[in-house]
């Protein structure tokens, strides 16, 4: 239609082309639509009908594309690996299916297990309250049943002191006075204390009178005193000095008399009162002799048969050191044993017995019978003829060279000033002290000076007088550091001192020593020694002593530290059962009384051995839970002894001395924040291990986001007021164990290491048990001693940088060691563990023990500490010949012992029990 249209308008379409061009463009349209449909069509059923064809030939083989079955499919490569995965999973299936069948049979008898369980936890509940309840009834009935069998006991009533109460009659003579009828023991019960009341003499008026020096000396004594009240009405004894009096202003002896009969608790007889005339010079008087003084005890330095009242009276030694404390520097050493002379004496008589008798027969008008012989002639001409036969270099002096010093009739006068006595006492072995020819004088303040002079420069007394009665003689044994000799025996006496071997000289050069320390050389330790012997005597406890409080600082606690396998692997070490129990206290010290009334006698009378350090030390420290080495030979008693040593047996008894023991870590530090919560993760699951007190040694503080690790036990962080290495070993009462293990901040040691060594410690609780070992040596160039940490096959220290020891050596340390070596450890900040082990080698006599380690001491990577300065050696040896001037010999001792377990490296059969002893 359109091409027509187109025709008839003259062929001229729209555009105005030619119709001709028109129908050309349509025929090739209509060409191309067609060409396109054949091929579109025909040509896929010719493809077809040819594909068909071939397949339907006689060779199956040579088929290409009609239908195969499965075999001939997976022949194909590329399908292959298909159907091999195929063929694996579906066995992968089959395995999953089987093991799905096998669990749910598995959950189905644990569900029946689970219920069986349930069953057993609640019967276990019923059988748990059962006995409960039979143990409630079992607790029940015992304590009905002691009950029954014990009596009720209660505190005595307290009965306090009264101005106005009735007194008992006075005994027939005042030297008749004894404690059962002259003191009072109801104003003292056993739990009182021991409270004491000491009157302020300047409120009297012959307080005016007394020696200022004395005076100053004993008030600054009673404010430091523990036993020391304020409060009179619970007072179980009251003191009053009286002396040494000055010569001019000395009151009159009815005067004197009448003030201490008016003093406000006299009531009327003096019980339980104590005057006390300390001397400070040997011519003190004995001025109270005439005095009345009821049933008042005495304490002083001079003594008549007719005034001293055995087991009642006090001899007490002589104030020389009022208000200073001796330079142990200038105090000679105690050895070499033998000196220049064998023995020396200087001294006058002024008066003979003959002369004096008629001088004090107002001292002897209650004495019966004639007077004793006179042997000072025969002394005389004795000691010239040994001088003279110069067997052995004497020094005997019968004249003064000077004006002598004043002294009682018939008593031996001392000559020259104190430093020149000292002098030539400083050459003698022994010093000879001449007892006054007048026996009737038990005791003179000349001799107990000549005493006090001889113990402090080392002069073994040599006392010729058996009647003589020295300072605190019923509780100290004289005979362990001084040789008393009646006089008849004067011509035996040089045969006696050259008998004595250097062994014994040195013991009772060393005991010396110690008694002068403990009991004369301050005014603390005349005071105190005075309020020990009264206090012993009526048998009441000494009060503990003091505890270092703990200021704690606050810190956080983080995760669970985790247990290091090298730490925890015993390797070849077996130690049998350990405890898993959590920490307790070691059990308190339960014997504070019994203690007194048993052990007193033995202890001070029959005891062997130089040093008896408590109970009757004048520092009474009777420890709550570390008395236990209360009583003799060395000062030291650990308790129980243990069968042990049998194999199983001696695994349950975990040591052999008591049942259940731990131990308390104490770890100094610096500033070592690292290397510290390092150590402490270390200890994580350590067994035996109570608590463990960090001394913060650092002024500043820890840091506020440091987190502690939690090691299962109690971590204590204690802050100290100065940074001193004497902070390691202050008796702290956070320390509720009596064993305690001071270890370094860098020390890396075993679980197994420490746990024998914590063991070996419970059979030798005297000792310092550890593992580093050093020694000191004598250097011959330089004539002194010298510090040495090579190794070697001897040692004679072990270093408290990982080391036991009792807590009681941490009270020593601290409170009774001279301050001198305390002070020069703060000095080097060094020597801290030199000066533990000269205390208790000093005390016990013995060495330290060294048990094996596994050359793991120190911390590997962690930073260098104090002892690797160049001048940290030489600070040692300072240290070593210091410590040896102030104990006035070397008393460290060497030994080749080192511990091992008793299977140490040896294989046995499992079926074998294993076991451990100290050997």
């Amino acid at each position: 239609m359109t091409g027509y249209t187109m025709l008839r308008n003259g062929g001229v379409g729209n555009g105005g082309q030619p119709w001709v061009l028109r129908w050309s463009s349509r025929i090739r349209l209509t060409w191309l639509s067609f060409t396109l449909f054949v091929i579109l069509v025909f040509f896929p059923l010719i493809a077809h009908y040819y594909l068909t064809t071939i397949d339907d030939a006689d060779d199956a083989g040579k088929r290409i594309f009609g239908p195969r079955t499965g075999n001939e499919l997976c022949e194909v490569k590329h399908v292959q690996d298909l159907c091999r995965i195929r063929e694996s999973v579906s066995e992968e299936l089959l395995q999953l299916e089987a093991k799905r069948q096998e669990l749910n049979s598995e959950i189905a008898k644990l569900n029946l297990k689970i219920e069986a369980c349930k069953k057993s936890i609640e019967n276990a509940k019923q059988d748990l309250l059962q006995l409960k309840n039979v143990i409630s009834q079992t607790e029940h009935s015992y304590k009905e049943l002691m009950a029954q069998n014990q009596p009720k006991l209660s505190l005595p009533i307290r009965l306090l002191p009264d101005k106005d109460d009735a007194t008992f009659p006075l005994p027939k003579s005042n030297r008749n006075c004894r404690l059962h009828n002259c003191f009072d023991y109801s104003r003292c019960p056993l739990t009182s204390g021991f409270p004491v009341y000491v009157y302020n003499s300047d409120d009297f008026p012959f307080g005016s009178s007394l020696d200022p020096l004395i005076k100053q000396a004993f008030e600054a004594t009673v404010r430091t005193n523990a036993y020391v009240t304020e409060n009179a009405n619970i007072a179980c004894v009251y003191i009053i000095l009286v002396g040494e009096m000055q010569e001019p202003a000395m009151p009159k002896p009815t005067e004197l008399e009448q003030q201490l009969h008016s003093l406000p608790y006299w009531r009327t007889d003096g019980h339980n009162h104590l005057i006390i005339n300390l001397s400070r010079k040997s011519e003190t008087q004995n001025f109270i002799y005439n005095i009345s003084t009821g049933r008042a005890m005495i304490a002083q330095s001079t003594f008549y048969d007719a005034q001293y009242r055995p087991g009642f009276d006090i001899v007490v030694s002589p104030l020389v050191h009022a208000m200073s404390e001796p330079n142990f520097l200038e105090i000679p050493p105690q050895v070499p044993v033998k000196r220049k002379y064998l023995f020396s004496f200087q001294g006058e008589k002024i008066e003979s017995l003959r002369s004096s008798l008629q001088e004090v027969r107002s001292f002897e008008e209650e004495i019966e019978g004639n007077a004793p012989a006179d042997y000072d002639d025969r002394i005389i001409t004795t000691l010239k003829a040994v001088q003279d036969s110069k067997l052995d270099f004497v020094l005997v002096e019968f004249t003064c060279k000077n004006q002598p010093k004043a002294s009682l009739p018939t008593e031996w006068a001392l000559c020259g000033e104190r430093d020149d006595r000292l002098e030539l006492l400083k050459l003698s072995t022994f010093a000879l002290i001449i007892t006054p020819g007048d026996t009737r004088l038990v005791i003179s303040a000349g001799c107990t000076m000549r005493l006090f002079e001889a113990l402090e420069v080392g002069a073994i007394p040599v006392v010729l007088g058996e009647q003589v009665q020295l300072p605190y003689n019923d509780v100290i044994r004289w005979n362990e550091a001084a040789l008393i000799i009646p006089k008849p025996r004067i011509t035996e006496v040089h045969f006696l001192l050259r008998s004595i071997s250097d062994n014994d000289l040195l013991a009772m050069r060393r005991q010396g020593r110690f008694l002068w320390e403990t009991y004369f050389s301050t005014s603390d330790n005349v005071f105190s020694t005075v309020l020990a012997v009264i206090r012993t005597r009526i048998q009441i406890p000494a009060a503990p002593i003091r505890e270092e409080p703990a200021v704690e600082i606050p810190h956080r606690s983080g995760k669970a530290a985790g247990t290091d396998p090298n730490m925890a692997d015993n390797g070849d070490l077996d130690l049998g059962p350990v405890e898993t129990e959590p920490p307790y206290a070691s059990p308190k010290y339960l014997r504070n009384f019994t203690l007194t009334a048993m052990d007193i006698y033995r202890n001070w009378n029959s005891a062997p051995g130089p040093f008896h350090l408590f109970p009757y030390t004048p520092f009474d420290p009777v420890l709550p839970s570390e008395a236990k080495f209360l009583g003799s030979g060395t000062g030291f008693r650990p308790i129980g002894g243990g069968a042990g040593g049998s194999g199983k047996e001696f695994q349950a008894a975990l040591g052999g001395n008591v049942p259940r023991e731990q131990f308390t870590v104490v770890m100094l530090t610096y500033e070592r924040e690292e290397v510290l919560m390092n150590s402490l993760e270390r200890l994580n699951g350590l067994p035996y291990l109570n608590k463990v007190v960090v001394v913060w040694n650092s002024p500043k503080l820890p840091s506020e986001d440091l987190l502690w690790p939690d090691i299962g036990v109690p971590i204590m962080v204690v802050r100290t007021e100065k940074n001193s290495l004497n902070n390691r070993f202050l008796p702290w009462d956070e320390i509720e164990t009596e064993a305690i293990l001071s270890i370094d901040d860098d020390a890396h040691l075993r679980h197994d290491e420490i746990m024998f060594g914590f063991r070996v410690w419970r059979e030798a609780r005297d000792r310092i048990v550890g593992f580093p070992g050093r020694y000191h040596a004598w250097d011959i160039p330089h004539q002194s001693w010298l510090y040495n940490s090579n190794y070697s096959c001897e040692l004679s220290m072990v270093l408290t940088g990982a080391a036991f020891f009792h807590k009681y050596y941490a009270y020593l340390y601290s409170y009774v060691m001279p301050q001198a070596i305390r002070d020069m450890v703060d000095e080097y900040i060094n020597c801290e563990d030199i000066a533990m082990n000269f205390l208790v080698s000093h005390l016990t006599r013995k060495p330290p023990i060294k048990v094996t380690s596994r050359w793991t001491f120190r911390c590997p990577g962690c930073p260098q500490a104090l002892s690797h300065d160049d001048s940290h050696f030489h600070e040692r040896h300072k240290c070593i010949n210091f410590f040896v001037k102030v104990y006035g010999y070397m008393p460290l001792l060497y030994t080749q012992f080192r511990v091992d377990s008793v299977l140490f490296k040896t294989r046995l059969p499992h079926d074998k029990t294993k076991c451990f002893k100290f050997i």
